[in-house]
């Protein structure tokens, strides 16, 4: 069951500096949240920079897997099975995630990526009841899966600061917890009037057009749909902030490292 620390308004100011971030190629994009409302959004190559940076955030939500297990069970982890059932058609935008042997092993630098991909999927039929191999769409966020999981086992103290989030739950949540109708893309190709919907609830959150306009994503070399969803982790990383987020489930789950496993919104 979702867990919530106070009421749930679809918006919260909270006197913190938090960000929303989202994967990107090349790196992630990123939407910091001032303590008196100002907004930006930047390009980062990696995670922990955010972190090293003399005004750092105090809580960033990423659109990213946090706590991966050592074995799966059918329909993956108890995140995904709590979310997707709200989302509608947008349900095909959670999908599960293979053991954690398996994500490292399709990081091997030494090794082609389509070698890398059999051997992930052969380790993941092995760490998964029923077997079941890697999604060409989950192998392809491997190496930021990674990332994060390297530096939060590497900074323990960072678990209370970055937290895992999924746009598309945010979206739920903004729109009086109730599925989008639209979806961003079709045929992956950017669909205008989901992604225009989106920028209205985000509007409606005090999110300024300007910040997530198509001008900003290209300015920024990211996909509109990255931008729009990093201002989406925004708008939950001010919730967890204000104590006024949701987590599936609740309380978190714990990996075999300790890293928490939930989704928030």
């Amino acid at each position: 069951m979702p867990n919530s620390t106070s009421s749930d308004p679809a918006s919260v100011t909270a006197p913190l500096r938090v960000a929303g971030v989202d994967g990107c190629k090349g790196g992630w994009v990123a939407v910091i949240v001032e303590p008196d409302g100002a907004m930006r959004a930047e390009r980062v190559a990696a995670i922990a920079a955010l972190f090293e940076r003399p005004l750092a955030p105090d809580i960033v939500a990423v659109d990213m897997p946090i706590g991966l297990p050592e074995r799966v069970e059918a329909r993956g982890r108890a995140p995904e099975r709590l979310v997707r059932p709200l989302l509608g058609g947008r349900q095909s935008s959670v999908f599960s995630i293979p053991s954690r042997a398996a994500v490292h092993a399709g990081v091997d630098a030494a090794m082609p990526e389509e070698e890398r991909y059999r051997h992930a999927c052969a380790v993941a039929r092995g760490t998964s009841l029923p077997p079941k191999a890697v999604a060409k769409q989950a192998f392809h966020i491997f190496p930021k899966i990674v990332e994060i999981d390297r530096l939060l086992r590497g900074d323990p103290a960072l678990q209370s600061r970055l937290y895992e989030c999924h746009p598309e739950v945010a979206f739920w949540a903004m729109n009086g917890r109730t599925a989008l109708d639209q979806p961003k893309k079709v045929k992956n190709a950017p669909h205008p009037p989901g992604l225009a919907l989106r920028r209205r609830l985000l509007e409606d959150a005090g999110f300024p057009p300007e910040l997530m306009s198509p001008s900003r994503a290209r300015e920024l070399r990211v996909g509109e749909d990255d931008l729009i969803d990093a201002c989406a982790a925004a708008w939950t990383a001010r919730r967890i902030a204000a104590h006024a987020a949701v987590s599936f489930p609740s309380p978190p789950e714990r990996d075999a490292h300790g890293l928490p496993i939930a989704i928030w919104a």
